[in-house]
């Protein structure tokens, strides 16, 4: 990549890191090179990643190590390692890495290929998935990617999806002479995948296949509708797709993945979502986290300045992670705290922060589940300039460096926030 091309992803990463910053997702970077283990407990010994795709080698000292293929489990590895249990949760994350696969290569498809992308860790709230759904859905925007549509499904909880799993084998069982080899040899260690296949006998037997969405846990589908109402409420449209089960293992409960109709057959351009296990498979304390990546040389295909407007291919949307970080370069212009866990009042602080953020401000919301004492405490930690403190009551804007506050209507707080409103 150079030329007008180098100085296009230049632009981009300027775009992505200040959206992302201004969610306060800290920058972070894993090395080249994991421990091949990490990738086989972490990913899933059944995926074609790890099966087909990883490059390997034996190091001087007899250990086999891996290019990183993807990046999430790195960056769960380093979670673990650099005590960032200890920090205020979630620990928010970003990246623009490079990543390595032994893929056929075609255009946006390369065996070696960037992808930017963000993780959340340890904390559960739906709010976080829709955060870091919305997060890509501006990136994405602002980069005026062509023909975008989201696909949006939940995968239940591991706990809940075992019974389904069960079901699914026994149908896949039952029509295997109809299966293609490799969805025939996946049946006990990864069944879902079958939804996955282009084969036209696995096709034909999966229209009739039983849904995971008719058999989740009544917990799960609370949380998924959670996250469908703060989409809705923050104006990001999406499209229910209860076939969507993704590449890698790890995942539970949200996924999604957004495409592009510029990039014909081979539509993905970035995706992701939950991985509440994943952190113990890799011998960590249970720690949920969610996360996403986006494919840059999709992205820029797929763009409105791309002079090559059609593209072939499959998407690179693993996910990705890594293990020093630094600070965000600015604080928070808003922070938006909750007096409780009224889910209306939730609701009203997602809206008010996806109006700020649209407004151009750098925005933030508790996601951890603090009492108010410790929002305003976080939020001044972070240096935010303003807390919007939404209560029962009504709303109420603080000025965080001169101390004093006024209420407001929720509708005039970023208002009062991009003219100053310093004589509070």
């Amino acid at each position: 990549m150079l030329g007008e091309e180098a100085a296009r992803r230049t632009a981009l990463e300027a775009r992505a890191r200040a959206i992302l910053e201004g969610a306060g997702y800290e920058r972070i970077e894993t090395p080249a090179f994991e421990a091949t283990e990490l990738f086989a407990r972490g990913v899933g010994e059944s995926t074609d990643i790890v099966r087909k795709e990883m490059f390997t080698l034996e190091d001087q000292a007899g250990r086999s190590l891996t290019l990183r293929p993807e990046g999430t489990a790195p960056v769960c590895r380093a979670y673990v390692e650099h005590g960032m249990h200890k920090r205020r949760q979630p620990v928010k994350l970003w990246y623009l890495s490079s990543f390595f696969r032994h893929e056929r290569a075609q255009a946006g498809r390369y065996r070696q290929f960037w992808q930017v992308g963000a993780e959340a860790i340890g904390s559960e709230d739906p709010a976080v998935d829709a955060e870091s759904i919305t997060l890509l859905a501006s990136l994405l925007s602002d980069l005026e990617v062509r023909g975008l549509r989201l696909r949006l499904a939940s995968l239940g909880s591991l706990q809940s999806r075992r019974a389904y799993r069960e079901r699914l084998q026994a149908h896949l069982r039952a029509n295997e002479a109809s299966l293609s080899r490799e969805v025939a040899e996946r049946i006990e260690l990864n069944p879902l995948r079958a939804f996955d296949s282009d084969h036209a006998g696995t096709r034909q037997v999966m229209a009739s296949a039983p849904r995971l969405s008719e058999h989740l846990s009544a917990a799960d589908a609370e949380h998924f509708a959670q996250v469908r109402e703060l989409l809705d409420v923050a104006g990001v449209a999406y499209e229910l797709d209860h076939t969507l089960v993704r590449g890698l293992d790890y995942y539970t409960r949200t996924v999604f993945e957004f495409t592009s109709d510029a990039l014909g057959a081979q539509s993905g351009v970035g995706g992701g979502g939950r991985y509440d296990g994943l952190m113990e498979q890799l011998g960590g304390p249970p720690t949920p986290g969610m996360g996403w990546a986006a494919g840059i040389e999709r992205i820029m295909l797929a763009s409105a300045s791309s002079r090559d407007g059609e593209g072939e291919g499959d998407s690179s949307t693993a996910r990705g992670g890594g293990g020093v970080h630094v600070p965000p370069s600015a604080p928070p212009e808003l922070f938006v705290a909750l007096e409780d866990g009224d889910p209306g009042l939730r609701t009203l602080a997602f809206g008010l922060l996806s109006e700020a953020r649209s407004a151009g401000l750098s925005a933030q919301m508790d996601l951890g589940g603090r009492s108010l004492k410790g929002q305003l405490g976080h939020a001044d930690a972070l240096g935010a300039r303003f807390v919007a403190i939404l209560g029962d009551g009504g709303t109420v804007l603080k000025d965080m460096q001169a101390g004093g506050q006024e209420p407001l209507a929720a509708n005039a707080i970023v208002h009062a926030v991009l003219r100053g409103h310093h004589a509070l």
